[in-house]
């Protein structure tokens, strides 16, 4: 497929995971947290529950809403215990096999999973597995472990997690449930986030601390890298796997991925994104009357340019937040329209203004060159495109939908082709020094889609075994 082809111009994260222990709404209040955590996952959702003698899990297609519109099906999903997960698939297909949480029966009993994050040795982990008789019945990675668990020698599930994490290679935060015990990890290297939240005797753990807010609980502390938390009718405790010599939290969860109203690796996404924008303002500034942003990614970076740059900001861009990605156009060229039915110019804002345009990264460039183009047709004289993150050129193999060269118009062209391609007057990016000067521990994080500095081994074909 080539850059052309391709419907959407954004990294896309896989998913976003809750897990809670101790509060006999359990599932109920997953539902609320997923409905946070939608951002991180549009295409599946299910949640799983569990009583102390019973799981019962409901997964299905489409936003959480829909997938649990029926009044028939919170009823059924009972208990003091509960996981529940929003999944974007990157290279898996779309089918509700594929959906989670994934529920098994082994040895030790059921246990259902959720997941976000890739696992860069699964295809050799399931073809060993295949090749001595296991069946799979998904493509998916999170499959994987449930098989490594039903597959230890260990004799309780605990300890059997814990065996199976150490055969991982890659990116994860998991959540597991059994009948009686709510388990939480993450890998060692750190690279998705993964909180802690607290309401009244109920412990809670997601992927972003803006799910803790609407379940009304408060945030104790992130899940730390190599940490396995286990949850069960005596409390909390913490288990480690091996410790890693270095940290790669995401970069991008604070550029993109988050909500800006999270608390991600310690610190505030709204804070650093600001930060990038002033930064971005510093180091490529445009001679321009007024700034605007893409919506909505762009919006915390573009008020940080324009506080340093001292232009006015305005809003020059409409989003429509009702198209989501299956948009079809009926006997029309879906690429020429996705954008128009997206985003639709402010005439009286750009007609005759020198225009800066903030974005969060450019990716394949498609939907960039038509934003270019509408501004000019609604009157923006000048349009000069700046970018708060540095140009991607090498894929990410951690989580995110992009795992091809070819996909990246970075990696096949200059910042001054990329320009002329966008049609754009001036085109800016932060470097990658400039933008880790933005965090509190900039070694502690990857940027291997920037500077192809990859943390851990990769596989010499990495397919298509992920979430």
């Amino acid at each position: 497929m080539s850059m052309q082809d391709q419907p959407d111009d954004h990294w896309h994260e896989e998913c976003g995971i809750v897990g809670i222990y101790g509060d006999e709404r359990a599932a109920e209040q997953v539902y609320l947290g997923l409905y946070a955590l939608q951002h991180r996952g549009q295409e599946s959702a299910g949640i799983a529950s569990a009583d102390g003698s019973c799981l019962e899990h409901h997964k299905g297609l489409g936003l959480v809403w829909s997938v649990f519109a029926d009044p028939a099906v919170m009823p059924k999903l009972t208990g003091h215990a509960a996981i529940g997960h929003n999944r974007y698939s990157t290279r898996g297909t779309t089918t509700l096999i594929n959906a989670q949480p994934i529920l098994i029966e082994c040895r030790t009993g059921k246990i259902a999973v959720a997941h976000n994050g890739t696992i860069t040795n699964a295809s050799q982990l399931r073809k060993d597995m295949q090749d001595s008789g296991s069946i799979f019945q998904t493509t998916s990675d999170s499959e994987i472990v449930l098989h490594l668990i039903a597959r230890s020698r260990e004799g309780d599930v605990v300890s059997s997690v814990m065996d199976a994490l150490k055969k991982l290679v890659g990116a994860y935060c998991f959540v597991f449930l059994t009948q009686d015990t709510l388990i939480a990890a993450r890998d060692p290297l750190g690279f998705r986030p993964l909180s802690i939240g607290r309401h009244g005797d109920a412990f809670m753990v997601a992927s972003e601390t803006c799910a803790f807010d609407i379940m009304g609980a408060e945030y104790i502390r992130p899940v730390k890298p190599g940490e396995v938390v286990v949850i069960d009718k005596d409390g909390m405790r913490s288990l480690w796997l091996p410790e890693s010599p270095r940290k790669s939290f995401c970069i991008f969860e604070h550029i993109y991925f988050s909500r800006p109203d999270s608390l991600i690796f310690g610190e505030k996404v709204d804070k650093i994104r600001r930060k990038l924008g002033k930064r971005l303002a510093e180091d490529s500034p445009a001679d321009a009357d007024i700034v605007i942003s893409v919506p909505d990614s762009g919006n915390t970076a573009a008020l940080g340019f324009a506080r340093v740059s001292g232009l006015r900001y305005e809003i020059g861009l409409i989003r429509n937040h009702y198209v989501g990605r299956t948009f079809i156009a009926p006997h029309q060229d879906k690429r020429k329209l996705d954008v128009k039915v997206k985003l639709n110019p402010v005439s009286g804002v750009l007609d005759g203004k020198r225009v800066v345009l903030v974005d969060d990264s450019i990716v394949r460039g498609t939907t960039m060159r038509q934003i270019v183009r509408l501004l000019r047709d609604k009157g923006a004289r000048e349009v000069h495109v700046r970018i708060s993150s540095p140009p991607i050129m090498h894929p990410c193999y951690y989580g995110i939908d992009i795992s091809k060269h070819s996909e990246l118009i970075a990696s096949e062209k200059s910042i001054e082709q990329i320009r002329a391609y966008l049609n754009a007057d001036s085109l800016g990016y932060l470097t990658i020094p400039g933008m880790l000067s933005t965090v509190e521990n900039p070694g502690d994080y990857c940027t291997a889609c920037f500077s192809g500095d990859y943390s851990t081994p990769l596989p010499e074909q990495f397919d298509k075994y992920c979430i």
